[in-house]
């Protein structure tokens, strides 16, 4: 019974990564209905630039990761306004190509600076130090993962529901001329939603790190994360993150009881799955548009 426990728990802390990148992914989804593929790659330079403030210039926490959250805001809106904006009458695949070629643009412009060497990410907690709970354990660390999760995906749905430019984003995703014509400025609505959505996963990016700091961290949280999305419906914060914790107690109680070597094929086949039984995700509403 304790491990059966420990391993449920184990999901809950993999799942809080999944859900930050989740949260991303439907962040940019509910506005513009692309998955944006180049999600982790923006984490990834983020938490580089985090490592070079507090490496190369010797700057206190207190400052990079402030710094660093606002150079994530601005790498957001800067992409989408330099290379989204300038695609020429786009459908949805051009959209979702042009993202993986961002992301292998990304990963390659940090693979040049940084090399492809594993790092060491200072940070003031450390991922070996943990909480014992019985006989159950969980790092401080993943603790603070779930904490983050859960509070941006709280702040989120309040702003959606109730502040005014949360309504403009929703508005800008059903029907982007008719919020156009409503006085929307919907150029500006799509550059703060990647600015946005480029935060959220920058805050996964940062609780990786410690862990493991390489060019490719961000592979596996971005595909569970997407896995995450679609399977709580790419259009609902809530379901994005009880979609990323379920998976990643399946996962966890699959590699326990059954193979450790296809833990990781777990995420896909539940997305086959969810997509055969219920299209829109567990959550979301499935919408038909009549011609």
């Amino acid at each position: 019974m304790t491990e059966l426990l420990q391993m449920i728990l184990n999901g809950v802390a993999a799942g809080s990564t999944y859900a930050l990148m989740g949260l991303a992914m439907v962040i940019i989804y509910k506005t513009s209905e692309v998955p944006n593929f180049a999600q982790g790659e923006m984490a990834l330079v983020t938490t580089y630039f985090t490592y070079l403030l507090l490496e190369g210039y010797g700057l206190p926490y207190t400052v990079a990761f402030p710094a660093t959250l606002a150079f994530s805001l601005v790498l957001g809106a800067v992409l989408e306004f330099t290379v989204l904006r300038r695609a020429k009458t786009p459908n949805i695949l051009g959209m979702i190509v042009i993202t993986i070629g961002l992301e292998m643009v990304l990963m390659g412009l940090v693979s040049w600076k940084f090399g492809a060497d594993q790092k060491t990410m200072p940070f003031p907690i450390s991922p070996y130090d943990s909480i014992v709970i019985g006989d159950l354990f969980i790092s401080t660390l993943e603790v603070v993962t779930l904490a983050a999760a859960l509070i941006i995906m709280a702040l989120l749905f309040f702003f959606y529901r109730f502040s005014t430019l949360g309504l403009a984003m929703k508005a800008t995703q059903q029907n982007k001329t008719a919020a156009r014509l409503m006085g929307i400025r919907t150029n500006r609505i799509m550059m703060l939603t990647w600015g946005i959505s480029s935060l959220v996963g920058s805050v996964a990016g940062l609780l990786i790190a410690p862990v493991i700091m390489q060019p490719y961290i961000m592979w596996d949280p971005l595909l569970k994360g997407f896995a995450a999305a679609v399977m709580g419906g790419m259009t609902s914060l809530p379901g994005a993150v009880v979609g990323a914790y379920l998976l990643g107690i399946i996962e966890n109680l699959f590699g326990g009881y059954v193979s450790i070597e296809f833990k990781s094929v777990v995420a896909f086949v539940i997305i086959v799955f969810v997509l055969c039984v219920r299209p829109s995700g567990l959550f979301a509403r499935h919408h038909v548009k009549k011609v």
